[in-house]
């Protein structure tokens, strides 16, 4: 690449796109990239305050910013993903279904610590629908070098930084437990809340099972559920430390190994985690899932639902950007809530 005056840039190739800007009016592209100036172009030029113009000397050292830009988008993408046109270094990339977005922040931050190039995504472990936008890339200079390229792609590894994990169809178990429901005395409103949210990641709740605050009747119903095959069970209530809460010791009786009986989220820090031995996944949900908007439970159900193995290193992250506001109008998961930096 070359600077010229604009006067003698007859018969050169522009190595960058030249946009111009009429307030109010247009913003757009007037010559593209690998445009061949011709006389009647000077004039244009000059008016949009081109004096003088990079023109493009191939040099195997070095690549034009979009040819960089596909290098940044090939460590990003997988297949779930759709992008954008390569402009001016940049591209987009775009859900290409409903499914849980997740980053790799450590290489993410690798990759940005380089000088002339950039990757912004939405944060990590993000629901996201089909057609949002989930990053995009860019490369700062014109041209850079094929060297420091070669090193993003040493650096990012084969492993793809971004992925789009789709929801699969998944049947879901739900226990209810607590002797008021069981004999009728209230109506049971936490069911249904479960069941609406589990819908809307592709879990079908195919089980119900309501049962007293008994220990070996929440063992039994848990057991039951579980040799019927879901791929999920969820026990609503005496999820406390009260004496008469006996879910989280039913969860443990049934076989089940927990991961967690607690989580460091407001609200939802008596939540519990825990797997059987085949990682059929159990969760018991508090008091809170059933009247808060969003809760820990908003925060899990998506990686669960896209097949991620919950650790308690993972809960244990949540702590930071765990404090919902509860804002009167709720944007959820539009807003800060469970998204540590």
């Amino acid at each position: 690449m070359k600077l010229i005056n604009t006067l003698d840039a007859v018969g050169h190739v522009l190595c960058h796109d030249i946009t111009r800007i009429v307030k109010d009016v247009e913003k757009g592209v007037a010559f593209h990239k690998g445009h061949v100036v011709k006389e009647e172009d000077i004039p244009v030029l000059l008016s949009i305050g081109k004096e003088h113009l990079y023109v493009w000397e191939k040099d195997s050292n070095l690549l034009h910013e979009d040819e960089a830009a596909e290098i940044l988008y090939d460590v990003c993408k997988n297949e779930n993903m759709t992008r954008s046109e390569t402009k001016e270094g940049k591209i987009e990339l775009f859900a290409g279904c409903d499914g849980l977005f997740v980053v790799d922040v450590d290489r993410l931050e690798a990759i940005n610590s380089m000088d002339n190039m950039m990757i912004a995504t939405r944060h990590t472990n993000y629901p996201v629908k089909k057609g949002d936008k989930l990053a995009g890339t860019r490369i700062i200079p014109l041209v850079i070098e094929k060297e420091k390229m070669d090193e993003v792609k040493e650096v990012a590894g084969p492993e793809p930084l971004l992925k789009l994990l789709p929801y699969p169809k998944r049947k879901a178990g739900i226990v209810t437990t607590g002797s008021e429901v069981f004999y009728g005395r209230i109506k049971d409103t936490f069911t249904p809340v479960v069941v609406n949210k589990l819908s809307q990641y592709n879990i079908e709740a195919v089980e119900h099972v309501t049962v007293n605050d008994e220990m070996d009747n929440i063992v039994k119903a848990i057991k039951e559920l579980k040799e019927k095959g879901v791929d999920l069970i969820v026990c609503t209530g005496g999820m406390s430390v009260d004496p008469d809460d006996r879910t989280p010791g039913a969860i443990k009786a049934s076989g089940a190994g927990i991961i967690s009986y607690g989580a460091p989220v407001l609200p939802g820090a008596m939540f519990l985690m825990g797997y059987f031995e085949d990682g059929t996944p159990i969760m018991g949900l508090p008091g809170c899932v059933m009247y808060a908007k969003a809760t820990i439970f908003d925060l899990v159900l998506p990686r669960v639902a896209a097949g991620l193995k919950i650790e308690k290193k993972d809960l244990v992250k949540l702590g930071h950007g765990g404090l919902c506001l509860g804002c009167k109008v709720c944007t959820f998961p539009e807003c800060g809530f469970g998204k540590g930096v």
